[in-house]
């Protein structure tokens, strides 16, 4: 696959202190990379580095091959031109939604008719036919973003960048817009690079995800390897995966472990040996919660515990529900489920998970 853009050696240093410190990456044709991490993790400095908006104290950016960091003038602009950037904020000109989305367009040269056929289908893929003559201050948040996201779009970089877009608009456009986003760079074939501090949106848009902590690249991956085998015990926290354990392997054969936890055993897909220490963690959406009576069943889950909920804490639709087993594991279930289970703090309930459903997270 044809590599559009590589960076190698990226640092950033004010006033001594390093914030940002990438060995190396690269972003392949067609492929969305999300940057994945808390706030002040580096993100938008890395992406303002990466579209020539800041210089970094060191490394390289390459893109089709070209370093373009030490370009100046008239060679700076016309890279420049080759990427576009969407930010947080939609950041429209006064104006009509026709002028923002043609302003590309306009200054690239393109001849009137040109623009017009572009400008309409731009505002097509972004479903605000109609809008073309509409005047921004009188577009709702979630419309300016699309205004924004026609007017990067416009233009075809050969990269585009994304900046927490949606990070400002209420959770149902920021699905909705998650949704047609990804679905646009893929019917399109677009490079994009995203960054963004939202779980659920980089497993969404992204086809790899890197994970960025302190300026640095602690993780790489497929978003199921991110999320169910993070490689490090703060990784593992941030993606969620709420439950995690210091334990020891008291038995190991044939790939299975038997991992102690205070004074409880569960099984863990493991090539660990006896002896061991390790460190676990489980999803709370891999833990199913049933009535305590009927944790005895045949069922295929090869972990069961008994235990009484110590907290229950309502997220709209779902809720996580802690169960002390005796030690504490939170699950994820849904309000209806809550319900028919009779389940409130100080109640007695079942826990079910899988061994395979446990991760031994690396360097433990």
């Amino acid at each position: 696959m044809k590599t559009i853009l590589e960076a190698s050696n990226l640092s950033k240093t004010y006033d001594g202190s390093k914030v940002l410190d990438i060995d190396e990456f690269s972003v392949e044709d067609g492929e969305t990379l999300v940057f994945l991490g808390p706030s002040g993790a580096g993100k938008s400095l890395l992406l303002r580095i990466l579209n020539m908006l800041e210089a970094p104290s060191t490394g390289t950016v390459r893109l089709g091959g070209e370093e373009i960091l030490r370009l100046q003038g008239r060679e700076r602009v016309e890279v420049a031109r080759r990427m576009a950037m969407l930010f947080q904020e939609p950041l429209l000109f006064t104006g009509s939604v026709t002028r923002n989305v043609a302003y590309g367009l306009k200054v690239r040269g393109f001849p009137p008719a040109e623009i017009e056929k572009r400008v309409a289908d731009a505002l097509r893929t972004v479903r605000l036919v109609g809008f073309g003559e509409r005047h921004v201050s009188t577009l709702s948040g979630g419309e300016a973003q699309r205004v924004a996201l026609a007017r990067a779009m416009v233009v075809e970089p050969e990269v585009l960048f994304l900046d927490e877009p949606f990070a400002n608009l209420d959770r149902l456009n920021r699905d909705a817009l998650q949704v047609e986003v990804r679905d646009i760079l893929k019917r399109r074939g677009m490079t994009a690079v995203f960054v963004t501090h939202d779980q659920q949106e980089a497993a969404r848009l992204g086809d790899r995800i890197m994970v960025l902590d302190e300026g640095r690249i602690v993780q790489r991956g497929i978003p199921s390897d991110i999320f169910h085998k993070p490689a490090t015990e703060s990784v593992a926290r941030f993606v969620g995966m709420d439950n995690i354990y210091n334990g020891v392997v008291t038995s190991a054969a044939g790939g299975l472990a038997q991992v102690l936890i205070e004074g409880k055993a569960i099984e863990v897909v493991s090539e660990r040996i006896e002896g061991e220490h390790v460190t676990v963690g489980l999803r709370p959406e891999d833990v199913t919660l049933v009535h305590a009576a009927d944790i005895g069943s045949r069922e295929s889950s090869r972990n069961a515990l008994v235990g009484r909920v110590s907290s229950i804490e309502a997220q709209g639709p779902t809720a996580y529900v802690t169960v002390d087993c005796p030690f504490p594991v939170r699950a994820l279930i849904t309000m209806r489920s809550l319900e028919e289970l009779g389940l409130e703090v100080g109640s007695e309930a079942g826990v079910r998970f899988k061994a395979t459903a446990v991760h031994l997270i690396q360097g433990s």
